[in-house]
């Protein structure tokens, strides 16, 4: 199965109004475990590379060519795509580097600054055939587009689309990124009236700390690119402490990485046929 572009399965999803997975790596394994997950499921899954992620580990390229190299070898359809990239540099650097897809994160400018950012990178990603996610934070910016109590406005968010051209939107419902416990409650209705309002798939960011139940609602509402991160990282820790705990003479990294792998393969392939609305 080729190299998917992220379009092609964020578009069916919204068409067909089930949930995608878009999940984060951190490192090389966890690519793998996303593309085991993805096999296992018989679904499609987005790889996520973080501004982050590539800072980590010194530079996108050397990751972002290995999470590449892994997706082309998958049974099963993946996308590659730039997640929350605050530098115009670093998204130039992953279209040229082949991603399907990317999220430029203007969400921390004052509102005028973002539409500038954000629609001069959608032109350059469209020339290259690349889709586009944008983030509306806050007027001014002030928290960011997830901090606690925010929320997109449907009206500024038809304009901001309007004005940047941007293929799908990252909007505030009332997840907020890094939380440990899913416990976050989302503003249903929000959804509802952002997904009536906006003629592009909108995007959950944060979903970490939404319980599987509220992200199916969230997903009926509307939702459709469902972003995880700290929920697996979680997996892949336990799994490894555990392991060590109990066989504390091991010194080959590779036995428990190893078990973090597959602790993070059997979660996201759960998710996945969640989102998906599907029995597992």
């Amino acid at each position: 199965m080729p190299l998917v572009p992220a379009a092609e399965l964020v578009r069916a999803a919204a068409a067909a109004g089930t949930g995608l997975g878009a999940f984060n790596v951190i490192h090389l394994e966890t690519a793998e475990a996303l593309v085991a997950a993805s096999e296992r499921a018989g679904l499609p899954v987005i790889l996520q590379l973080s501004q982050n992620c590539a800072d980590y580990h010194g530079a996108l390229e050397p990751i972002g060519l290995a999470t590449l190299a892994v997706a082309r070898r998958a049974a099963t359809p993946v996308a590659v795509h730039l997640d929350h990239a605050e530098r115009e540099e670093l998204v130039d650097e992953a279209i040229a580097l082949g991603f399907g897809s990317v999220m430029f994160d203007g969400g921390a400018l004052p509102y005028e600054e973002n539409v500038a950012a954000t629609a001069r990178v959608t032109a350059k990603a469209h020339a290259a055939g690349v889709f586009v996610e944008g983030e509306l934070g806050e007027v001014g910016g002030k928290d960011g587009a997830h901090a606690p109590g925010v929320r997109t406005d449907p009206a500024e968010a038809v304009a901001f689309v309007e004005a940047t051209g941007v293929d799908a939107l990252a909007v505030a419902v009332g997840s907020s990124h890094a939380m440990t416990d899913r416990t976050a409650a989302l503003d249903l209705e929000l959804i509802a009236r952002l997904h009536e309002a906006l003629p592009v798939p909108l995007v959950l960011h944060g979903s970490s700390g939404v319980a599987d139940a509220e992200i199916a609602r969230a997903i009926a509402a509307g939702m459709t690119k469902i972003n995880v991160s700290t929920h697996l990282n979680g997996h892949f820790t336990r799994a490894v402490r555990e392991f060590l705990a109990a066989r504390p003479d091991i010194v080959d990294s590779r036995k428990y990485v190893r078990e973090g792998r597959e602790a993070v393969a059997v979660e996201a392939a759960r998710m996945l046929r969640n989102f998906a609305l599907t029995e597992g």
